[in-house]
């Protein structure tokens, strides 16, 4: 569990900066030089994403139940993961759904999160998306106090959209009947 809290801490953390300390987060990269920051910062986000695949892994093998959900819950998880992929996609390729939803990676995120909270419920799940929601509630607040980084992005298009929902929902199914039980150990549909 110490993998996972310390992988947390560090992932989290570091994606935190322009939430809690944005003006040090920008002397840094001043000081430091952008390319040399940003690299400094994706080492920091890749040990903290190793740590916690590890800890997680390793906290399933005796877990800690919090609590138990209905069966029910399954399918409103299931419903509830349908939007992340296409937010996630629309995120780089800007369009209606990217204007609509303000940042869709955010959206991605907390739908992941919450859906996961909702059919998981072991000490480890709760750390693990519940450390996601609450950084993903708490970067979104602070979007409205901070002026927002460009990203790479496509040029913006109203095929996006097409590609965002076409390309999401692929992805999507190839989650639920390959790729979750290969890459996470869990079959969703069996």
């Amino acid at each position: 569990m110490t993998q996972l809290i310390i992988g947390l801490v560090l992932f989290l953390g570091i994606h935190s900066l322009s939430i809690v300390a944005l003006p040090a987060r920008n002397a840094m990269a001043a000081s430091m030089g952008e390319w040399p920051f940003k690299g400094l910062y994706s080492i920091v986000a890749i040990i903290g994403l190793v740590l916690i695949v590890l800890g997680y892994g390793e906290a399933r093998l005796d877990p800690t139940v919090l609590y138990v959900t209905p069966e029910w819950t399954r399918h409103l998880a299931m419903l509830l993961m349908l939007p992340v992929f296409p937010a996630l996609l629309a995120t780089y390729l800007p369009g209606r759904i990217s204007q609509t939803l303000g940042h869709p990676m955010l959206v991605a995120v907390k739908a992941w999160a919450l859906s996961h909270l909702l059919v998981n419920g072991t000490l480890a799940d709760v750390l693990l998306f519940g450390g996601f929601l609450a950084w993903a509630v708490a970067d979104r607040i602070s979007f409205k106090r901070r002026p927002a980084r460009a990203i790479p992005r496509a040029p913006k298009s109203g095929f996006n959209d097409v590609i965002a929902i076409v390309g999401g929902l692929g992805i999507y199914l190839a989650f639920v009947f390959w790729l979750h039980a290969k890459w996470i150990g869990v079959s969703i549909t069996g």
